[in-house]
C-alpha cells in the first residue's frame, strides 16, 4: 500500500467509470437504433423523396410550360385588346382614366424622395392623377420630411395627397385600405401601388392601364421588378437568382395558363372595382397582397403579368433585413392556406383546374413543400443518414433530383450561373428560417402577424439606376452586432456528420456537408454580405 502513489488511483477509477458509461450508452444505442431509430430515419427518407419528386414534377412542368409560352404563346397585347390611350386636342384629357398612386411608407429616411419623385414624373395628365403618400411614420423627424416633400411636389403643380393614421392597425393593409376611403378616391377608377423603394419609367400607366381599359375582366397588371443594387454584394445576387425565378418562371406561367399569380403587393395595377367586390384589403395575414389576389380570383377576375414592363427597386443588403423579409414572405402564405384552402375548395366561380393549380401547385408545392424538402432532406435526415448507416438513401434522390431541380431554377438569371453552387448552399440555410416561418403559419403561432418592415438604405438607387459607388468590400472579420446561433448550431451539427462522414463513411458527403457547414458558419456570423466579382 505504501508503494501506491494516490495520485494514480484517481485517474484509474474516473477512467473505469467514464468506460462504463459509454458502453452503457452504446448498449443503449445499440437497443433502440434496430427496432426504433432505423425505421422511422428510413420512413424519413422516404417521405422527402416523396417530396423531391413532387417538386420535381412541378418544376419540370413550369420548365415545359414557360418553353412553350415563349416559343408559341401570343405576346400579352396579342392576347388582349391593347389600344394605346392617345392624346385628344378636343377632348383633352377626358379619355384618360382617373389613377390614384399609393406609396405606402414607414420611416423611409433613405428612400421617400425616390419614390415621391418618380410618381410624380408619371407620363399621364395631372388632371387624371392623383398621387396618396401614406405615411406611418413613428418619426416625427420622417414625417416632417416626407410632407414637405409632398408640398414641394404639390407646389410645382403634381396632385399629391399626405395621408397619416392615428395608429397602425393593419400596417400597410390598413394603410391601403384606408386610402381607399378618401372622398377624392371615389372618382379613380383604377390604383397604382408603389413602396417606398420603387421608381416606375414616366411610360409605366401609359403601357399598363390600356390592357384594363380594354379588357374589363382583367382586374390586375403585375409589372416585373428590376434590382438596382444586385450587384451590391453575394447576399443581393443570391436573392436576384431566387427572384429572377419567380419573375421570369412562376409569375409568367400563371399569367399564360390560368391568368392567376400572387401579387406582389408593389409594382401592380388594380382596378378598384375589383378590389371592393373581393372584399377590401385584409390585415389577417402578413401577406395581405396574395390574400386580395386569391380572394379576387375566386370571384372570376383575371391577372396579367407584364415581364417586359419594369420598375427599379432594391433588394434587401443586410442579413437581418433579409431574415425578416423571408419570415414574413413565408409565413404569410402558408397562414393564408390554412384560412382559405376549404373555401377555394367550395368556390363554384372557377373551373376545376384553376383550384388544383391554386391549391396543389401555388400553394402547397411552393409556399410549403419547396421550403420543407431543402431544409428536412439536405439539412437533417441526409446528415443523420451517416450517422445510421442501415437506412439507405438512393443517388437518384439525393444527387440528380437536386441537380435538375436546380438548373431549371437557375434559368432565371444565366449572368450568375458561376455562383450557382454556392446559392445552393446558401438555399439551403434560408430554409431554415422559411421551414420555421411556415410551421408558424400553417398552425398560427405566435410570431405568425408579425411585421417588420423590410429595411431600405437606397443603395445603389439613383436616376439611371446605376451602382457605382457602392461599398464594394465590407469589414468582414467585423465581429457580428449580434451572433446567429441557430444558424452556428447547425453548422455544428453538420461539421460532426461530416467528420464522421470522412471517417467511416461511403458516400463522400463529407465534401457537401463541409460546404455547407461553411456556409452556416459564415450567415451565422453575419458575414453573407461579401462582395462577388461579376
Amino acid at each position: 500500500m505504501d508503494g501506491v502513489s494516490p495520485k494514480f488511483v484517481l485517474p484509474e477509477t474516473f477512467d473505469g467509470v467514464k468506460m462504463e458509461i459509454t458502453g452503457q450508452l452504446g448498449m443503449i444505442w445499440e437497443l433502440v437504433k434496430a427496432p426504433v431509430i432505423v425505421p422511422l430515419l428510413q420512413l424519413a427518407v422516404y417521405i422527402c423523396l416523396l417530396m423531391s419528386l413532387m417538386l420535381l414534377c412541378e418544376r419540370v412542368y413550369m420548365g415545359i410550360v414557360i418553353v412553350l409560352v415563349k416559343l408559341f404563346w401570343k405576346k400579352p397585347h396579342k392576347r388582349y385588346k391593347f389600344e394605346p390611350i392617345q392624346d385628344d386636342e378636343e377632348l383633352g384629357s377626358s379619355n384618360f382614366p382617373v389613377v390614384l398612386v399609393q406609396i405606402p411608407m414607414f420611416n423611409e429616411r433613405e428612400v421617400y424622395k425616390l419614390s415621391i419623385g418618380a410618381a410624380s414624373g408619371l407620363a399621364w395628365p395631372s388632371d387624371r392623377l392623383v398621387i396618396q403618400v401614406l405615411d406611418d411614420s413613428t418619426d416625427p423627424t420622417v414625417k416632417q420630411m416626407v410632407e414637405m416633400e409632398c408640398q414641394r411636389w404639390a407646389s410645382k403643380g403634381i396632385n399629391i395627397r399626405y395621408q397619416i393614421r392615428e395608429n397602425r392597425v393593419g400596417y400597410k393593409a390598413g394603410a391601403l385600405k384606408e386610402g381607399l376611403k378618401r372622398s377624392y378616391v371615389k372618382h379613380c377608377e383604377y390604383v397604382v401601388i408603389f413602396d417606398a423603394d420603387f421608381q416606375p419609367e414616366p411610360d409605366f400607366l401609359r403601357r399598363s392601364i390600356p390592357f384594363l381599359v380594354h379588357n374589363p375582366n382583367i382586374a390586375l397588371v403585375q409589372a416585373r421588378w428590376r434590382f438596382v443594387n444586385s450587384d451590391e454584394c453575394l447576399l443581393t445576387r443570391m436573392q436576384e437568382m431566387s427572384l429572377d425565378y419567380h419573375f421570369t418562371v412562376e409569375q409568367e406561367v400563371g399569367s399564360s395558363t390560368h391568368a392567376f399569380f400572387g401579387f406582389n403587393g408593389t409594382a401592380g395595377i388594380w382596378r378598384i372595382a375589383a378590389i371592393n367586390e373581393a372584399g377590401g384589403w385584409k390585415d389577417r395575414t402578413t401577406v395581405e397582397d396574395m390574400d386580395l389576389a386569391v380572394r379576387a380570383s375566386l370571384r372570376g377576375w383575371k391577372f396579367l403579368y407584364l415581364g417586359d414592363l419594369q420598375v427599379k427597386s432594391e433588394l434587401p443588403s443586410t442579413f437581418r433585413a433579409f431574415r425578416f423579409q423571408q419570415h414574413r414572405w413565408s409565413c404569410g402564405p402558408a397562414n393564408l392556406f390554412r384560412k382559405m384552402v376549404m373555401e377555394i375548395i367550395r368556390n363554384k366561380k372557377v373551373r376545376f383546374w384553376k383550384k388544383v393549380y391554386v391549391i396543389y401547385s401555388f400553394f402547397f408545392v411552393r409556399k410549403v413543400i419547396a421550403h420543407w424538402v431543402t431544409f428536412c432532406f439536405y439539412c437533417v435526415v441526409l446528415p443523420l443518414t451517416i450517422l445510421v448507416p442501415e437506412v439507405k438513401v438512393p443517388i437518384w434522390g439525393s444527387v440528380y433530383i437536386p441537380s435538375i431541380i436546380t438548373i431549371l431554377n437557375s434559368v432565371g438569371t444565366p449572368r450568375s450561373i458561376h455562383l450557382l453552387f454556392y446559392w445552393i448552399l446558401f438555399e439551403n440555410v434560408m430554409s431554415l428560417h422559411r421551414t420555421k416561418a411556415t410551421l408558424i403559419g400553417l398552425f398560427e403561432a405566435g410570431r405568425a402577424n408579425e411585421w417588420v418592415v423590410t429595411a431600405k438604405l437606397g443603395s445603389g438607387q439613383s436616376a439611371k439606376g446605376n451602382t457605382k459607388g457602392l461599398k464594394r468590400f465590407p469589414r468582414i472579420f467585423k465581429l457580428p452586432d449580434r451572433l446567429n446561433t441557430l444558424e452556428l448550431g447547425f453548422a455544428a451539427f453538420l461539421f460532426v456528420c461530416g467528420c464522421y462522414d470522412y471517417m467511416h463513411g461511403k458516400n463522400n458527403y463529407f465534401i457537401y456537408l463541409f460546404l455547407q457547414t461553411m456556409s452556416f458558419f459564415i450567415s451565422g456570423l453575419g458575414w453573407i454580405g461579401t462582395y462577388v466579382p461579376s
